[in-house]
């Protein structure tokens, strides 16, 4: 029998991806039901290949014993364009077909924070020079009451 492929679903984080993997469907019955793979195997082998502009790079094999989980890929270049294929094998089975190819960009947590932080600034600046001319005009030093000479009055 031949693995894979699995569904894979891509999000970004920042300076980070996050891949989710759900392994594929078996096609054996037992117990009335279709087996899962892990039912079949207990455990199975992972190899998430991750391409960027630098090329292709091979993750070290992991092991899983779930039917739907989720890992992060680190220390990325934020801003920048990544695509993963993951392939499924098991120790009996080296049969698999990797899944297609899912590309995501990578956040980028500085610049969404400076952003907000800009935002928030200028809000506060505003609101503090507001309130410091409001002082002003209340203790008389903007446009203070012009008193007329008595000969005026």
């Amino acid at each position: 029998a031949i693995l894979g492929p699995p569904e894979v679903n891509v999000s970004s984080c920042p300076n980070c991806i996050n891949v989710t993997i759900k392994l594929p469907a078996s096609h054996l019955r037992g117990k009335g039901r279709l087996q899962s793979l892990t039912d079949i195997y207990e455990e199975l082998y992972y190899d998430i290949t991750l391409k960027s502009l630098d090329g292709e790079h091979k993750r070290p094999r992991q092991t899983t014993t779930e039917e739907v989980f989720s890992t992060v890929i680190e220390e990325l270049y934020p801003g920048r364009n990544y695509c993963v294929s993951v392939v499924v094998t098991a120790s009996l089975n080296k049969h698999s077909i990797p899944s297609p190819w899912k590309c995501v960009t990578a956040d980028t947590e500085a610049q969404q924070g400076y952003h907000e932080v800009a935002v928030a600034g200028a809000v506060c600046v505003s609101l503090v020079i507001a309130a410091v001319l409001k002082c002003a005009h209340t203790a008389g030093f903007i446009l203070p009451k012009i008193s007329l000479p008595h000969t005026l009055v």
